[in-house]
């Protein structure tokens, strides 16, 4: 096998390059993914983005990451680079010209109350008696003329700032006729039309993977499917040989869509079923989501699964950073960010924030639960998001008793997490929270917590067989204070259920990464030179 080096680091088994759409920072899947495979023997190049300053990178393990950073012009949407004459006909195009004008009829409506006013405090400094008379005569049409104009003008903006948020929500009737005519013309290709800035990721990532010439190029999730299936295209076109592992995080079709609009969802699916096929193998979270992307893309082999695990304790102590003396580096107290003590109760959120996770549910059981308190694990505890959530917390008598407080390094957070009483899943129904054990299960129950999830599919079917916590319905604030006060009136019954042989064993990074480096080997082994066909 070629063992050519690059950066200074053999390839060893082959060379991979990840990429994901994030800055890697907060994603544990990635990071674990990359170092695993590093430490497995392949020479890996994780590549992630920046969306303001410039790139940056670091070693991850023997793993290298790169961020770089992300121009995306062509995010902007029609609206704010066109005139749109049938959503506001009146509208100014974009760009200065409606604060121009503004500005500029105030500027007017300025000067005729000032010449105006000259006239009756300084008439000799004005000009001759005639001037005086003709002046007397403009200044009466000018004035009612530039308040006419100055309404007219902001009639004018105010169409303008319409026609703007109109063109960026795109949830109008021309916006879904627009993106049903492009989906019957173009079909899977349509997401050109629909999502012009996945381009943007393209034109940063592409460049980039070619100049680092990878075995195998392993892309997580639906953005970065199409930069990889691309780059592998280029790559054989070459001659060289390329694999491709596209790794499913969700079930596109049944995410809530970052942005509500009517392109988000038909743009994306279909930049997806477009690049599905090139994928050599697909590595997915869940057996759940396995069934739907088969159905979904036709797929002729079940994708492999890999677990949202989190590391094993030990193994993440024995790789973990070393402080200045070359110990252990210290893991940060939960309950002292929080300013609480060992005996006060304290249930734990970890992960990423938002209304369809349940935090404001948990909020509003605050005052449903005398003395407990709530913790938010979040990657920005000042965010405006969390920040409505505290006032709200305040408004309800118990902002004493909310604390939002940020990630820890992935090999720390069992051993941060443990420190809570419980821990908490309080997703609403959504297709993809209703098939996979996500990433806080495991590391709720790797910390030993009591768990309370709602009653989402999957999470609350494991959580009853196991017995390891308490399953109330989704979005009811009564059933879930219910379900908190059980598990913190007798938590052993649910820390015992973690005693039983081989429960915790397989939800664990190291034995999903036996999986991967597996799968990796399988392809990269197995490579031949394709044909060229000319």
């Amino acid at each position: 096998m070629d063992t050519q080096s690059v950066g200074g680091r053999s390839a060893g088994k082959g060379r991979i390059v990840m990429l994901v759409d994030n800055k890697v920072d907060g994603d544990s899947r990635v990071q674990k993914a990359a170092e695993s495979a590093a430490a497995a023997g392949w020479d890996v190049t994780l590549l992630g983005l920046v969306r303001s300053g410039k790139g940056r990178g670091w070693m991850l393990g023997n793993a290298e990451v790169r961020l770089l950073p992300l121009k995306a012009p062509l995010a902007k949407r029609h609206a704010e680079r066109h005139r749109s004459l049938l959503r506001r006909p009146l509208a100014y195009p974009p760009g200065p010209l409606a604060a121009y004008r503004r500005q500029w009829a105030k500027a007017w409506r300025a000067d005729v109350a000032t010449r105006r006013a000259a006239l009756k405090v300084a008439p000799g400094a004005v000009g001759t008696p005639l001037f005086r008379q003709v002046e007397g005569v403009r200044l009466r049409v000018a004035g009612p003329v530039s308040n006419i104009v100055q309404r007219w003008v902001g009639l004018r903006s105010r169409h303008s700032k319409e026609a703007q948020q109109a063109g960026r929500r795109l949830r109008g009737p021309l916006d879904r006729l627009f993106t049903a005519s492009w989906t019957a013309v173009k079909g899977k290709r349509a997401w050109r039309r629909l999502e012009p800035a996945l381009w943007d990721y393209e034109l940063t990532y592409g460049p980039e993977i070619d100049a680092l010439k990878p075995d195998l190029i392993h892309a997580n999730d639906f953005r970065m499917l199409g930069v990889g299936a691309r780059a592998a295209v280029r790559a054989r076109a070459a001659g060289r040989s390329v694999k491709l592992v596209w790794d499913a995080h969700e079930f596109l079709p049944g995410v809530r869509p970052w942005e509500d609009n009517a392109h988000w969802i038909p743009g994306n699916t279909a930049h997806e079923s477009e690049y599905a096929p090139y994928a050599d193998a697909v590595v997915t979270v869940s057996e759940g989501l396995s069934d739907l992307l088969v159905e979904r893309h036709g797929l002729t082999e079940r994708p492999t699964v890999v677990l949202n695990a989190p590391d094993r304790p030990g193994e993440a102590d024995a790789r973990g950073a070393l402080d200045a003396d070359g110990e252990p580096e210290a893991v940060p107290d939960l309950r002292e960010l929080c300013g609480v003590g060992p005996d006060v109760p304290l249930i734990v959120y970890s992960g990423s924030p938002g209304p369809q996770r349940g935090l404001g549910d948990l909020v509003e059981t605050l005052p449903k639960l005398d003395g407990v308190h709530i913790a938010f694990v979040v990657p920005n505890p000042t965010s405006a998001y969390m920040e409505t959530l505290l006032a709200r917390a305040a408004e309800l008598g118990a902002g004493d008793r909310l604390h939002t407080v940020p990630y820890v390094p992935h090999r720390q957070v069992v051993r941060f997490l443990s420190a809570a009483d419980a821990g908490c899943i309080p997703i609403h129904h959504w297709p993809n929270h209703e098939i996979a054990l996500i990433t806080k299960f495991f590391e709720y129950s790797h910390a030993r917590l009591p768990l309370v999830v709602s009653d989402v599919r999957t999470m609350s079917e494991v959580t009853r067989a196991t017995g390891q916590g308490e399953v109330f319905t989704a979005e009811d604030t009564d059933d879930l204070a219910r379900a908190i006060k059980q598990v913190l009136a007798d938590p052993e019954p649910y820390r015992a259920a973690y005693e039983k042989p081989g429960l915790l064993e397989g939800w664990t990074w190291e034995a999903q990464a036996a999986v991967l480096d597996g799968l990796y080997s399988t392809l990269v082994g197995d490579r031949k030179k394709p044909e060229v066909r000319r």
